[in-house]
């Protein structure tokens, strides 16, 4: 996961700190020297890197904080305030042209980024946010461009206008925008062809939609995963057509995270975005004093919060019975598949897991706990019951257990050592009421229960 390598580092630190009763400067200058090579092992900017140093070192080395009774934790709340400025402080939104007059959004960025993907993830956020929007199929050049976008706006259920592969990107746009007039459209999404690198042709294109048509908003995605490749790509671009924002897509991935606290400080350019994995719905808004709080390794619990309420879709009575039976210790196996795929609309455990305060420094520990493929012998083994089964499970007797076990594929013991698991779960659950949900009604995240 993005950071992980870097959380760790600042949090070995951090504990360095903390254990420390009194702090003198050379205490604090030690920590800042490992915070600098730790950021730039992150592929953070350099010049970013020296110029976050100073700030925090200037605000640590003071009377107030060397003096205070927890100088330790008064050094880390400078880090995290120093680090929520360099990567903006407050949370942009695409800017959006007032009344019913149509807002124009220019996507662009390199081949590879995911910009196509990202331009679809766009659509649908603005769909939620009472929008209606239109995808614009401008990249004439990629084989099967036009096609992706069409599927992709087809699954966000977003119409796309295309004139194939034959017009000019700039013919595309205004026949667009002309469309997206008649048929009550009120944003229109341009999908722009991206290049292996920056180039002259490039550019000049670009140069010419927004000559032609009236862009409100330039957005450029760029890969996470380039690190410091991705900052300049971003300064390249904003310095030949300005752009208004960044989308980092495949911050999910095996980044070091450079790119994020980087971008603003180099371009002077917002974060808008973050892509968080490959369905459309893995795009979450970019707030700098969450993202720092991850990557102190302080948790995310409101992204958590937000993401539990927008993805999950439990129907209210249906959650409030759930809730009942827990208390009791009734929660069968039915219950245990709607946790299972409330638990994977988030992201997956890991995911969940990485956003809780101060699990950074554990999740390396709990992944290689945690196996994915597990989750899915043991959705199998729900699925090869019979309807009554996951709604008894006092019925699974040998021979059922038999049957089982052979209509999911696994061995008999699996499914005794699952069953047993279970039986487990739903007595601790009846011990502890107030922790599964047995309070206020949505007991947890935004109501989601998980399986485990």
């Amino acid at each position: 996961m993005a950071f992980e390598s870097l959380t760790d580092k600042l949090q070995n630190v951090f504990k360095n700190l903390r254990s420390k009763g009194r702090l003198t400067e050379e205490d604090v200058r030690t920590a800042l020297k490992e915070v600098k090579l730790a950021l730039l092992e992150a592929d953070v900017n350099f010049k970013v890197v020296k110029q976050f140093i100073k700030a925090v070192e200037e605000r640590a080395i003071g009377s107030d904080v060397m003096n205070g009774l927890n100088p330790g934790q008064m050094v880390i709340k400078i880090v995290n305030e120093e680090m929520i400025a360099l990567m903006g402080s407050e949370t942009t939104e695409i800017q959006m042209q007032p009344g019913k007059s149509i807002t124009t959004i220019m996507m662009c960025g390199l081949q590879g980024a995911g910009k196509t993907t990202t331009t679809a993830k766009i659509a649908g956020k603005l769909k939620l946010k009472g929008k209606k929007p239109l995808l614009v199929a401008c990249d004439v050049y990629r084989p099967a461009a036009i096609k992706q976008l069409q599927v992709n706006g087809e699954k966000q259920q977003v119409d796309v206008f295309s004139m194939g592969n034959n017009q000019s990107p700039v013919d595309i746009a205004k026949g667009a925008v002309e469309h997206a007039r008649k048929n009550g459209h009120n944003v229109v999404i341009l999908d722009t062809a991206g290049r292996l690198h920056i180039d002259g042709e490039m550019m000049e294109e670009l140069e010419n939609i927004k000559k032609h048509v009236d862009v409100h908003q330039t957005l450029l995605v760029v890969d996470a995963m380039t690190g410091q490749d991705a900052v300049t790509v971003a300064k390249e671009f904003d310095d030949k057509i300005v752009i208004d924002g960044v989308i980092l897509s495949k911050m999910d991935g095996d980044t070091r995270g450079g790119a994020a606290l980087s971008v603003k400080a180099v371009t002077g350019k917002p974060i808008l975005y973050v892509g968080m994995g490959e369905k459309l719905s893995d795009l979450e808004q970019f707030y700098p004093d969450r993202m720092a709080g991850r990557i102190l390794g302080m948790g995310d619990v409101l992204s958590l919060i937000e993401k539990a309420q927008e993805n999950l879709s439990v129907d209210g009575e249906k959650e409030k019975e759930m809730a009942a039976r827990m208390k009791k210790g009734k929660f069968d196996f039915e219950d245990y598949l709607e946790s299972m795929k409330q638990m994977r609309k988030m992201g997956g455990l890991t995911s969940i897991l990485s956003m809780m305060p101060g699990m950074g420094k554990q999740l390396g520990n709990i992944e290689s706990l945690i196996d994915e493929s597990q989750l899915n012998k043991t959705e199998a083994i729900i699925l090869s019951m019979t309807p009554e089964e996951r709604r008894n499970p006092k019925l699974l007797n040998l021979s059922r257990k038999s049957r089982i076990a052979r209509g999911a594929g696994v061995d008999m013991a699996v499914v005794n050592r699952f069953v047993k698991q279970f039986e487990q779960s739903q007595k601790m659950m009846k011990q502890m009421p107030g922790l599964m949900g047995g309070g206020k009604r949505r007991g947890g995240f935004g109501g989601m229960r998980f399986p485990f």
